[in-house]
């Protein structure tokens, strides 16, 4: 009888939780976790430090690890050259940020997998990104580069200090905001939109020629910017670019959701990962176009995105649920296998109705992309006559089911507040544009689901993995999740929302405020494994934190009446006021928030007929709005709130219209409020 292989020994990945981590626990390498054991055992050997930084869902990461972590030669130079740390970017984000403005420092393009060389505390010295195991691509070894970094760090020590000693100010500088402070005014905002209309692809949408991100906090401003000043470029420029995101290669037809870009410019040839962050945010600025245009294909595709979060995405705990993480590009190890079709596929599935599908969904016999077609409507941008997009459903319905014998994608299951928090308010958006009482209830579960599994004495943890919380929550946790529960008050009137988002509010300016210059520290002050604390308004993939929040202290002033949010969020923008003057494209947010600090009204509906009239107001495409809804008196504001003691006039719904500290005669008919406008 033959005996059983061993299985080969597990590295110390083996008991962590992230599934991207647990991918690596087989690797030859000796990887470590981030932690103190690593930089301690850096500090003993007098070995540098190895970081590499990935996510689940990262196509190169995969690459990078099949390439050079699971081969033994070169797992065998590492272990002796360097320790070796794995970190998933997703469970920390703070230390991320930090290495990647690093490499930003060094002259280098970030993304992942982040390859950096650290001192055994943690002082970054050399970087890259992805590394092939042989010399190829214009890129060096990575066998190579191993040797040359620990022959650098072994023969010429003082050169690495040195170096350490010049990119730890400039990096301290680059997270840290401006001194300067200047008076801004809406027009710094037209002329910033005028500015990235001329970057905007006149054909295709989005910005970029050879590869395209939704950026939606960028299109954001830009229609606000539109809503604002009625300019028609401005508009044009955001619905071709989401019509393109519709209809586009970007976007599964079959399945619903976003990937999280394209590699061309015409929005054709996605890197096939879905992000939740994104699918939430595509939902949102869907929605708020709609408000606007009412395009049915923005109702279908926030439908569609929302169902196939709900039905694909979901982790359960008891009655309430979060949202995972994301799905790979991969599946058998191919890139978009499980997304692509050949035409015989389509014909053999669709039988007779595949000739009118071909036609629509550009399914060529030669393939539109390596031999295979990506689903889009690009050719054919326009919807169809009613019956022929019904035809067109019951053929994708078809594909579905076909799919679903596919082997999936890798599913990182972890449950991200920051990302949920996002998801919490565009569901909010959708389910009060779209009259979607169920969508509703959908943010409102997830929202519970933070506060059972992720709030622990008036703390937010980061990360939910397999019944666990864990990993310290950032800026971006709080101002999202904080948010996602104003919004659910004003869409719901329940008081606890409310008193939930006021004491997370209290919780992040004890924690992460800067007593000394304003604004909120990325990372809470008890988190002691980063090198330096990061502080900054600009956005990436996600609306920044501190852009978030002056939104969201404006909100909690007009809610409440009290003053201490609105000099809050006037502090932060003064704190990054310096900013956005020397580059305002990352800080589109931050714009945002000024304008609604300077624009916003309050909607005080009382009333018999509140809800309904409420209901009204959301569905207006104007942005600058907060609203309270009640069947008599308001609830719970001070005395000192210009709406306090507003009742309904003559048992009929009125609405008040508050400004700053005073209310305007009130309104007693939903169209004379909407004919003067709430944009």
């Amino acid at each position: 009888m033959q005996k059983q292989q061993a299985a080969p020994p597990q590295n110390r990945l083996a008991a962590e939780k992230s599934p991207y981590l647990r991918q690596h626990r087989d690797n030859p390498v000796d990887w470590y976790p981030w932690g103190e054991d690593a930089f301690e055992a850096a500090r003993i050997q007098n070995k540098p430090i190895l970081l590499s930084v990935g996510y689940a869902a990262c196509h190169w990461c995969h690459v990078m690890a099949h390439e050079s972590f699971e081969n033994p030669d070169i797992a065998a130079v590492m272990n002796d050259l360097f320790i070796n740390i794995k970190l998933d970017r997703e469970e920390r984000p703070d230390i991320d940020m930090i290495y990647q403005r690093a490499l930003s420092l060094m002259g280098q393009q970030g993304g992942w997998p982040l390859t950096m060389f650290l001192t055994p505390d943690g002082q970054p010295f050399w970087g890259g990104t992805y590394f092939p195991p042989e010399t190829r691509f214009g890129r060096v070894a990575f066998p190579a580069i191993l040797k040359q970094i620990r022959k650098l760090y072994d023969e010429q020590q003082e050169k690495v200090l040195q170096t350490v000693g010049q990119l730890g100010p400039a990096l301290q500088a680059a997270l840290t905001p401006s001194e300067k402070q200047f008076d801004i005014d809406l027009s710094l905002t037209d002329r910033a939109c005028e500015r990235i209309l001329d970057h905007f692809d006149p054909v295709h949408g989005g910005l970029g020629d050879s590869q395209k991100f939704p950026q939606v906090p960028l299109l954001h401003m830009v229609w606000r910017g539109y809503l604002r000043t009625d300019n028609a470029a401005m508009k044009d420029a955001v619905i071709n670019t989401l019509d393109h995101l519709c209809q586009g290669g970007i976007y599964d037809h079959v399945g619903g959701g976003f990937a999280r870009y394209t590699v061309d410019q015409e929005w054709l040839i996605p890197h096939f990962e879905k992000m939740l962050y994104d699918n939430a945010q595509i939902i949102e600025i869907l929605s708020l176009a709609y408000a606007e245009t009412e395009n049915p294909l923005y109702a279908r595709r926030v439908a569609e995105t929302v169902d196939f979060l709900l039905r694909e995405m979901k982790i359960n705990s008891g009655h309430d649920f979060a949202f995972a993480a994301s799905y790979d590009a991969d599946s058998e190890g191919e890139e978009g296998k499980f997304y692509v079709w050949n035409e015989a596929e389509v014909d053999r599935i669709l039988g007779q109705e595949s000739a009118l599908f071909k036609k629509y969904y550009d399914v060529r016999a030669e393939g539109n992309w390596e031999h295979k077609n990506i689903l889009n409507r690009l050719q054919m941008m326009a919807m169809a006559d009613e019956k022929t997009e019904r035809q067109l459903q019951q053929s994708l319905q078809k594909l579905l089911a076909a799919r679903e014998g596919r082997v999936k994608p890798g599913f990182d299951h972890k449950a991200l507040v920051d990302w949920n928090g996002l998801a919490i308010g565009a569901l909010v958006y959708a389910g009060k544009i779209f009259a979607r009482p169920d969508w509703i209830k959908a943010a409102q579960s997830i929202l519970q689901f933070i506060q059972t599994n992720l709030c622990r004495d008036g703390k937010l943890f980061h990360a939910y993995t397999d019944h666990q919380a864990a990993h310290p929550a950032t800026l971006d946790d709080y101002a999202n999740i904080i948010r996602g529960a104003i919004l659910l008050y004003e869409a719901t009137t329940r008081e606890n929302y409310l008193q939930f988002a006021l004491k997370l509010a209290q919780r992040l300016q004890d924690d992460f405020w800067d007593e000394n210059g304003g604004g909120y520290f990325f990372t809470s002050h008890d988190t002691k494994d980063v090198i330096l604390r990061a502080k900054s308004a600009s956005d990436h993939a996600v609306p920044a934190g501190n852009s978030t929040m002056i939104e969201n202290m404006m909100r909690l002033f007009y809610l409440t009446g009290r003053q201490q949010y609105r000099e809050t969020a006037e502090k932060i923008i003064a704190c990054f006021s310096g900013e956005v003057l020397e580059n305002f494209f990352p800080l589109t947010t931050y714009l945002c928030g000024h304008e609604f600090m300077l624009r916003a009204k309050l909607y005080c509906v009382v009333g018999p007929d509140a809800a309904a009239v409420a209901d009204q107001i959301w569905q207006n495409p104007g942005m600058n709005k907060v609203i309270m809804t009640a069947k008599d008196q308001l609830p719970n504001i001070d005395k000192t709130h210009p709406a306090y003691g507003k009742k309904p006039m003559d048992g009929k719904t009125t609405i008040y219209v508050c400004d700053g500290g005073k209310c305007l005669a009130p309104i007693l008919n939903v169209e004379e409020l909407m004919k003067k406008g709430l944009k």
